[in-house]
């Protein structure tokens, strides 16, 4: 009996020089994604994802366009060896919920390939028009992080497992928000290396400027079930869609909730992760012990992946 596949994409931070490299040699399908990226965006992005230098690629607006590339290139890479994958479901970590909406058809590469490079270029200049940051607070409770994050000013940016949760706001905010973790028991309360204070209020700017872009681009009905991180359910009201992307730039992050969804009430028992590295394999780990997820990026993972994806789908 078929299993009940949902798809798997990453989020800013997941980037890693020569994403894709080994992929854009062997399948055409992933070579002409980054090349016809390379044609809409006017720039060689290829050339940064593939060869770096790692400063450049880590920038907003080149790692946001180049995961989202990565993220379907890997994807048409799996169905060049297995042919179409009757996956029920999918979901992505912020941006990856438009490589998400791409791999569901919701709109085409190119449509979707324009939205983020809008996107990472309108939090680009929030980021530079304000002075944000993040931290990660590991080891406390949603409780007790929420509590914090009301006494300090600042917003909840990505709940992303259980004892794993990011706060967003200005620096100085963030400062006390650590302050007032560490005094609670939080077990760790770290800054995070960003741009600035995604998933805030100071993404105010950027997220009136992206809900402008997809008020007119063309979208439909996704194929199958796409979760907002938002809603952390599924969303396919054409409204609601273009509602959820813009939303999620100021809004939470809700990826364990995310994953519940799809676990409990969508019944996914097999997760395929298409992108670079296997940090959500990690978090979908902790929220659900035992779940089994696939981490493809690159050759050697697809190789080893095809077996049970071949099982998967007979």
């Amino acid at each position: 009996m078929p299993r009940k596949i949902a798809l798997l994409f990453s989020g800013q931070g997941a980037q890693k020089v020569g994403m894709g490299k080994d992929l854009a040699s062997r399948y055409a399908v992933a070579a002409n994604l980054f090349a016809e990226a390379d044609r809409r965006l006017g720039r060689p992005l290829s050339q940064l994802a593939l060869d770096g230098p790692m400063e450049e690629l880590t920038k907003t607006r080149n790692c946001q366009v180049a995961l989202y590339v990565h993220g379907l290139a890997v994807l048409r890479a799996v169905e060049e060896e297995v042919g179409p994958i009757s996956a029920i479901a999918a979901a992505g970590l912020s941006l990856g919920e438009f490589t998400a909406h791409a791999a569901a058809e919701t709109f085409d590469f190119p449509t979707g390939l324009h939205l983020v490079a809008e996107r990472s270029r309108f939090m680009d200049e929030a980021c530079n028009e304000t002075k944000g940051a993040m931290a990660a607070f590991v080891g406390g409770e949603e409780s007790l992080a929420r509590q914090v994050a009301a006494e300090s000013d600042v917003d909840i940016a990505n709940l992303n497992a259980p004892g794993q949760i990011v706060l967003s706001g200005e620096i100085t905010k963030i400062e006390r928000a650590i302050a007032i973790a560490k005094e609670r028991g939080v077990r760790r309360a770290v800054p995070l290396t960003v741009a600035g204070a995604f998933h805030s209020r100071l993404m105010s700017s950027a997220r009136q400027q992206l809900q402008a872009e997809l008020a007119t681009a063309t979208i439909r009905a996704p194929r199958f079930t796409v979760i907002a991180n938002v809603t952390a359910s599924p969303v396919d009201d054409l409204t609601q869609i273009r509602t959820t992307l813009g939303d999620q730039v100021t809004g939470s992050v809700r990826w364990a909730e995310s994953i519940e969804y799809l676990i409990d009430r969508a019944g996914c028992d097999l997760f395929l992760e298409l992108g670079p590295g296997s940090v959500l394999a990690g978090l979908v780990a902790r929220i659900r012990k035992g779940a089994e997820v696939l981490s493809i990026e690159d050759l050697a993972s697809l190789q080893e992946a095809l077996p049970t994806i071949r099982a998967a789908t007979k």
